[in-house]
């Protein structure tokens, strides 16, 4: 998976790439002639005291100098735009490919660990990328490049680096593989703290409501504190890494000043060739310490690399049809012929057997226990779900053959957890209709009874914070439900749309819905009695199935389900 999506992600890039790989390429074939100069200035000029010697090979040292720092500045400059651009990409993959995922991918992988994957694990990838394309390419050519040079210097000194170099594989093979299983749980963890975070900041006024603070504390430090625990461990491997490295690069240089010195002192070898030899052996074990870096990097991009091709490999179970169609006449009817939906992995269906038509002009009332299916069945409509048996359509057309721009103009819904975004009143109402004026903005905002509030907010252009944390619930209902009928929907889904007014608000906007949508479809799903009693057909739903059906004064003769709902909220004197 880490090759492919490297594979993938880099295709875009290989004009750069080249460059990058041709300029590292001189930079180190230039790093690497410098110590022969060095060691021919001291051997030619310096001992034999030749000044004209020591300048010319000096300027030439100056100008190769210069020629390597240029290839270096250019290579990282093409290296790190490189791998911002495959970052880029990364994240909006990522972000168009869970713009497709239904419901169903979104509880399997959960918003916390979305999140961690399209930051912190492309943020891993794409500093694996720029430092292969900085590092890594150069790795390879200065270690090939300083043992030829080496062997040409001396071939018997060069003997030391057939200890030197596998100690050193062995012993950052050895460190790496204990690595690659903490950095797995380093980004699990990651996800742990982003989940609990989350959950503290959507969830503060609870938390404070019940004085909970400390109790969220213990479990935000017990999530931090896991995550501290596997990087810890993490990071004593890499401490231990570099002084290893560290502590063999010293002994080489020992062990060649030696046995070096005694090549000098026997006459066999120049005082300059053994500086450069020496210097070629540090080049060496500096391509092997870059390495090494590269494998405590690699580890956690690949890691990152799968979680991130995971994501991109699920294929969601909502997918636009291959030949979509549109129907003949759009009028809104919304048909569930004998319809069954299961989680994935679960004991029991949600909904069983569910057969019923929501016609236009009227209002279709669900209503039913908590965990009953109310709102999975919405949530069938829009394609939220596909269904696991049976069809769901509208205007004699399955919803899985529909077109999904005449599907979402189709329908409009507001779901049971309102949710605003970031910008002003009129942004979000245009959300679904971009050209609806402001005289229409308002006239919906009178329909779902928000133009007072609106206007002591400050109008159309009054700032909405993100989730619309700076209006009160009531406020971010109303605004949910004058956002759907901008959007001038042939079929209305309000899902438990009402629970935050009070009743004269409730009573209010559903007498001005009415006018609305007496030509659309509406369906309601409610745990209100008051909010319902009026609809054309209320359905009763118990554990997935419609237990009852008929009109309020019909279910209240015909239906103790019903009646116990009636009377848990009312007494039946006041039902009727």
């Amino acid at each position: 998976m880490f090759f492919r999506l490297l594979r993938t992600s880099l295709k875009p890039y290989w004009g750069f790439i080249w460059i990058v790989l041709v300029l590292q390429l001189l930079q180190t074939l230039a790093t690497l002639w410098l110590p022969n100069l060095n060691g021919r200035i001291i051997d030619e000029g310096v001992a034999a005291g030749d000044v004209g010697q020591i300048w010319r090979l000096g300027g030439v040292m100056l100008a190769v100098t210069f020629g390597q720092a240029v290839a270096a500045v250019v290579a990282v400059y093409f290296g790190a735009r490189t791998a911002m651009a495959v970052g880029r990409d990364l994240r909006a993959s990522l972000f168009e490919r869970v713009q497709r995922f239904s419901e169903q991918e979104m509880r399997e992988l959960g918003t916390p660990s979305l999140i961690t994957r399209t930051t912190n694990d492309v943020q891993q990838v794409q500093m694996f990328v720029m430092m292969t394309l900085t590092i890594i390419v150069m790795a390879p050519i200065m270690l090939v490049g300083g043992v030829i040079l080496a062997l040409q210097e001396n071939v018997r000194l060069s003997a030391v680096l057939l200890v030197i170099v596998p100690v050193l594989i062995i012993v950052i093979g050895l460190i790496v593989m204990r690595m690659v299983p903490y950095f797995r749980q380093m980004q699990t963890r990651i996800d742990a703290v982003n989940g609990v975070m989350r959950e503290q900041i959507t969830g503060i006024r609870v938390i404070r409501a019940f004085v909970r603070d400390d109790y969220e504390q213990l479990r935000y430090g017990l999530a931090n504190g896991n995550l501290l625990d596997v990087s810890v461990k993490t990071g004593k491997l890499m401490a231990l890494m570099f002084p290893t490295v560290m502590l063999v690069m010293n002994a080489s240089t020992v062990a060649i000043l030696w046995f070096g010195g005694n090549l000098v002192n026997d006459g066999t070898m120049e005082v300059g060739a053994l500086t450069a030899f020496l210097s070629y052996i540090m080049y060496i074990l500096m391509a092997v310490m870059m390495s090494s870096m590269m494998t405590m990097l690699a580890p956690r991009a690949v890691v990152s690399a799968d979680r991130i091709t995971a994501v991109l490999d699920s294929q969601p179970t909502v997918v636009p049809p291959a030949k979509p169609v549109t129907p003949r006449v759009l009028e809104g009817r919304v048909r569930f012929e004998n319809v069954w939906f299961s989680y994935p992995g679960a004991a029991e269906a949600v909904l069983e057997e569910l057969t019923f038509t929501a016609e236009p002009g009227r209002t279709t009332a669900i209503i039913g226990a908590t965990g009953s299916g109310k709102s999975t069945l919405v949530g069938l409509v829009p394609r939220l779900f596909d269904a696991t048996d049976g069809t769901v359509s509208i205007d004699g057309v399955d919803v899985r053959d529909l077109d999904p721009q005449v599907l979402s103009e189709l329908v409009g819904i507001v779901p049971q957890k309102s949710f605003l975004f970031s910008g002003t009143v009129a942004s979000n109402l245009r959300f679904g209709r971009p050209d609806a004026t402001d005289e229409e903005l308002w006239d919906v905002l009178e329909v779902a009874q928000a133009a007072d509030f609106v206007r002591e907010l400050g109008g159309l252009d009054a700032p909405i914070a993100q989730g619309g944390t700076n209006v009160s619930g009531g406020q971010r209902q109303r605004l949910s439900i004058a956002r759907a009928i901008a959007h001038r929907p042939r079929v209305y889904l309000f899902d438990d749309s009402f629970s935050a007014l009070d009743y004269a608000t409730d009573a209010a906007l559903r007498a001005a819905l009415a006018a609305v949508t007496r030509e659309s479809s509406v369906i309601v799903v409610a745990q209100r009695v008051s909010t319902i009693r009026h609809a054309h057909e209320i359905l009763v739903l118990e554990k997935g199935r419609i237990v009852a059906r008929g009109t309020h004064p019909e279910l209240l003769e015909s239906s103790e389900t019903y009646r116990e709902i009636v009377e848990s909220q009312m007494s039946l004197e006041e039902a009727r």
